[in-house]
């Protein structure tokens, strides 16, 4: 499975090619911080990288490897989510610090909804964000969601308050 945007690639994640940046983005305090967790030493960001592996073969779907199409370096991971606990089927992302704030969210974002309605064939798209994280607020306030509601954290990951931003696939798709 893979999708293309205009600069990025969508695809599988390959522990040989993706774990270096991987681990790298989850040792990084600013990165994790609203994911509800410490920065990750190596091994726990092999085992962060297996979970997501295998949500994909629990659920036939889940985060994609972000890569740069014209340089190939791991960008982040984006893409459709929905662990044990979750309130609803999200799209989530996480963006390497090395590629911040040059839109790469919102894009993948916006392609990772396109798969979920169209090929997963979801009528409704959740993200789940942690109090305080403007910078997701800001991307799917960009892929047209609205604030939904809120709840006293996650089952397994935090007790801190979420937000829950959504947006219902239009008639139009």
């Amino acid at each position: 499975m893979i999708i293309e945007t205009e600069r990025l690639i969508l695809r599988p994640v390959d522990p040989e090619r993706d774990f270096e940046p991987w681990a790298r983005a989850m040792a990084d305090e600013d990165t994790v911080r609203y994911l509800g967790t410490k920065p990750m030493s190596r091994a726990e960001a092999w085992r962060n990288m297996a979970v997501v592996i295998g949500h994909w073969s629990i659920r036939g779907y889940g985060f994609f490897s972000l890569e740069d199409k014209k340089t190939g370096e791991w960008v982040g991971r984006v893409g459709p989510w929905n662990p044990e606990g979750w309130p609803s089927p999200e799209v989530g992302w996480t963006i390497s610090p090395d590629h911040l704030r040059k839109g790469y969210a919102t894009e993948a974002a916006r392609a990772s909804i396109d798969y979920a309605y169209n090929t997963l064939g979801w009528s409704q798209v959740v993200h789940v964000i942690l109090v305080g994280n403007e910078p997701s607020i800001a991307v799917a306030k960009a892929v047209g969601s609205t604030l939904i509601g809120e709840q006293a954290g996650l089952p397994g990951v935090t007790d801190l308050p979420v937000l829950i931003y959504g947006q219902t696939r239009s008639a139009s798709l």
